[in-house]
């Protein structure tokens, strides 16, 4: 980094050149991501590129060194698309808890629906051969922290539904849960919100993989009344 007349720091041309060709190189992968699945292959990123697979891993080493970034892109992209979704309708006067929910599930789909390949990255079947480090366990935990705030706002207005005491391991999981996303959280609640967080990917799963065929496709009515449902369940109210 450098310092312009102004005292900011500023990237290098080094340094800006390394980042364009790093995003040259995760661009293709996802192209590729798009026609074989998760068979990603360095060499075949570096011929689409016209760069030599040395050349390549300068920038990313491994395969799993590539695919872990696109993971985390991926996470980020998702979360940044829930966070704003949030904040549009945050913004709005006499917006609901509820409100929100709905805006960062649909926010969600949405970004699924644009970005399927992408999607199946991070929620669908494992890459064989591919365990993530846990450098991608903070960008995932993004999105669930979007609406595990909902949930601690909607336990600080006295709105969340009371139910009977858990059992000692699900209580102990609720405790886990609420520590990662919504610190506050009764465990209950926390139990309740993962509820509703495997039924919202689960959702988005089966309309991307082609589950809802013959059923509920399309899926938009569904979708919004299985939010709503959720919405209920956790606790968020109208108003």
């Amino acid at each position: 980094m450098t310092a312009d007349t102004t005292g900011r720091t500023r990237p290098t041309a080094r340094q800006r050149a390394r980042a364009e060709i790093t995003g040259e190189i995760k661009d293709e992968a996802r192209r590729q991501l798009a026609t074989t699945g998760a068979q990603l292959s360095l060499r075949a990123v570096a011929r689409e590129l016209g760069m030599v697979s040395s050349a390549l891993y300068r920038y990313f080493p491994s395969r799993d060194d590539l695919l872990t970034a696109l993971i985390i892109d991926a996470y980020d992209a998702l979360a940044t698309a829930a966070q704003a979704a949030d904040a549009v309708v945050a913004a709005r006067p006499g917006a609901s808890a509820r409100d929100r929910w709905r805006a960062c599930c649909h926010a969600i789909r949405g970004w699924a629906l644009a970005h399927p390949h992408e999607y199946a990255l991070i929620y669908g079947s494992p890459v064989p051969g591919y365990h993530a480090p846990q450098d991608t366990t903070a960008h995932a935990a993004r999105v669930a922290g979007v609406l595990g705030g909902l949930l601690a706002g909607a336990q600080q207005a006295n709105a969340g539904p009371s139910g009977p005491e858990l059992p000692g391991q699900l209580a102990a999981q609720g405790e886990l849960v609420a520590a990662a996303v919504a610190p506050g959280v009764a465990p209950d609640i926390a139990a309740r919100g993962l509820v509703a967080w495997t039924q919202l990917f689960g959702m988005i799963s089966f309309e991307l993989f082609g589950q809802l065929v013959g059923t509920a496709d399309p899926a938009d009515n569904f979708f919004s009344y299985a939010i709503d449902q959720t919405a209920t369940l956790v606790g968020l109210p109208e108003a």
